[in-house]
């Protein structure tokens, strides 16, 4: 029996080991990666090719380092950017606010963005922010209370269009060994139900970016920068297709 027990607790070591050192890799390798913000000037006016009589559009993105374009080599190649870029297509005027923040919480969004994103006026807003609260350990109960507030303030205080879009799965099967792969998956999908029913309590569109690329996100490719973590030009051109075609619905 006392081997027994003793194989029990040296199994139950080497797991432990493995877990602790699987989980700071993760964060060792974004951290190395040493990936900075491009977006160095946080508003940007694209004026469509067309005269358009339409009224000028004020886009406010809120969010973390997916919004700020982190991964991609120039902020033109973000997601806000390139939403921007379509909507200026079709011949109106359109200014982008980016007040994302790299590493921002949904408490810090409330914080240290939200009163200047309400401020601005704006016409549009996407809001995608969850990814630091699920790497951080943030509880479910207090996503869902701060992300109802970052909804219920942009809905009584603004008159623009809300679009709470979905957390998506980042992390290439390179970077997030087992089990991560299934536990952060899990976290996202379980926080996006969270951010589905939010939406729709505030009125607010759902855009599920999600679905559509957690295959693709699951592993490693050019969808990826070189943390393996955050998208590349071409995975931020993946996310603008879908925001786009939703916000032109």
């Amino acid at each position: 029996m006392k081997i027994v027990y003793l194989a029990i607790i040296v199994l139950l070591v080497v797991v432990g080991i493995y877990l602790n050192r699987s989980y700071a890799y993760i964060y060792n390798g974004i951290g190395n990666a040493g990936l900075r913000s491009p977006d160095i000037k946080h508003t940007y006016m694209i004026t469509g090719v067309n005269k358009s009589k339409a009224a000028p559009i004020l886009y406010l993105a809120l969010g973390d380092s997916l919004t700020a374009g982190v991964g991609a080599a120039d902020f033109q190649q973000s997601y806000p950017y390139l939403v921007t870029e379509k909507l200026a297509a079709n011949g109106l005027v359109v200014t982008l606010k980016d007040f994302a923040i790299s590493g921002a919480k949904t408490s810090e969004l409330i914080s240290d963005q939200l009163v200047n994103a309400i401020a601005s006026k704006p016409n549009v807003v996407t809001l995608l922010i969850g990814v630091n609260d699920i790497h951080g350990n943030v509880s479910k109960a207090t996503f869902e209370r701060n992300y109802g507030e970052i909804l219920k303030q942009l809905n009584q205080n603004t008159s623009a269009k809300i679009y709470a879009i979905s957390i998506p799965y980042i992390g290439s099967n390179t970077l997030f060994l087992p089990p991560y792969r299934l536990y952060f998956n899990h976290q996202t999908k379980e926080f996006n139900q969270v951010i589905k029913k939010l939406a729709a309590d505030y009125q607010a569109h759902y855009i599920d970016i999600y679905t559509p690329t957690v295959n693709l996100f699951m592993k490693s490719g050019p969808q990826y920068s070189v943390d393996s973590f955050h998208p590349s030009a071409e995975g931020y051109k993946l996310w603008a297709g879908i925001i786009y075609d939703s916000l032109s619905q």
